[in-house]
């Protein structure tokens, strides 16, 4: 199949293999972009995968001033993990080593409306030995923890909700230049979704995996059928004029959000030197969520 106005990229027949996870929300506010973006930086760093991360990490979108709740500039962050209890002790070290550290910052939850509740605060405040005050507003709390600068603000608890993790699309290119501007595009575009991250290095993937390995112990190796390097020793899966291949890997608050986020960023990445467009697929081992990337650009089109 082939889409846009040039036909010479294939959408191949095939589905992105995605699974269920849990998420929270943070909205952290600093005094300007400096410091904000320093922020984000420290919190979301090794927050790849959860292959090997506590968590994976990523900046959903900037807040203009009026939309925090402190008037300041301000970032909503999403991290995702597979139980809540793990993810509620990420985000408590994270928040703690990365923005309570950090000049200026605020945090507050991004999931008021969530049943499911996690400390955040309520734990943190013990840093401050005794010194920490709670305030209260409407039916939020905050503690006020005392630091060098000031006063570190965060609030007592955050939502926890059912999200999905590893929406994904493959970008067969004819080289790596033209692989590489094609997803600085997808980055791009998918950066405009609201309620995703793409959390690898710079949104993008060179060492794709599949499930297993030759190796005991091992839960995921490379994906033979997808490097070039490995064409005519593996049974490939590569595209006969694809010499680079990119993942772009894509969690969300729900299918919705990750199937328009990838329609957007295939839709970027379509050129003449882009030969192909596949999908992580390992019929149907690795997880329940199924995004069929012809029915996604499809729907994209209507």
């Amino acid at each position: 199949m082939s889409t846009g106005s040039t036909p010479t990229t294939k959408i191949e027949e095939t589905f992105a293999e995605a699974f269920s996870m849990r998420f929270a929300r943070l909205i952290v506010t600093a005094i300007d972009s400096y410091w904000l973006d320093a922020a984000v930086r420290e919190f979301c760093g090794y927050g790849s995968s959860v292959i090997q991360c506590d968590a994976e990490t990523g900046l959903e979108h900037y807040l203009d001033p009026a939309n925090t709740p402190d008037g300041r500039l301000g970032a909503a962050l999403l991290i995702f993990g597979f139980d809540d209890e793990k993810l509620t002790k990420s985000v408590q070290n994270r928040t703690g080593q990365c923005l309570m550290t950090c000049p200026t910052t605020a945090v507050f939850n991004g999931l008021v409306e969530t049943e499911s509740k996690s400390p955040l605060g309520d734990n943190l405040k013990y840093f401050g030995d005794g010194f920490q005050k709670s305030k209260q507003v409407g039916d939020r709390r905050f503690w006020r923890i005392p630091v060098m600068d000031g006063e570190f603000l965060v609030e007592d608890k955050i939502g926890i909700g059912a999200g999905i993790g590893g929406g994904n699309f493959l970008v067969q290119s004819r080289d790596q230049a033209s692989g590489l501007a094609a997803v600085r595009r997808s980055t791009a575009a998918i950066a405009d979704s609201p309620g995703v991250i793409t959390p690898f290095p710079g949104g993008v993937v060179r060492s794709g995996s599949k499930v297993g390995s030759k190796y005991e112990g091992l839960v995921a190796s490379t994906s033979d059928p997808y490097c070039p390097s490995l064409r005519g020793r593996v049974e490939s899966a590569l595209h006969p004029q694809a010499n680079c291949v990119y993942e772009i890997v894509i969690d969300g608050d729900g299918y919705e959000s990750i199937a328009a986020a990838m329609a957007c960023g295939i839709e970027a990445a379509i050129s003449s030197d882009v030969v192909a467009i596949s999908a992580g697929n390992y019929g149907g081992k690795l997880g329940k969520h199924h995004f069929h990337l012809k029915e996604i650009m499809d729907n994209r089109s209507d």
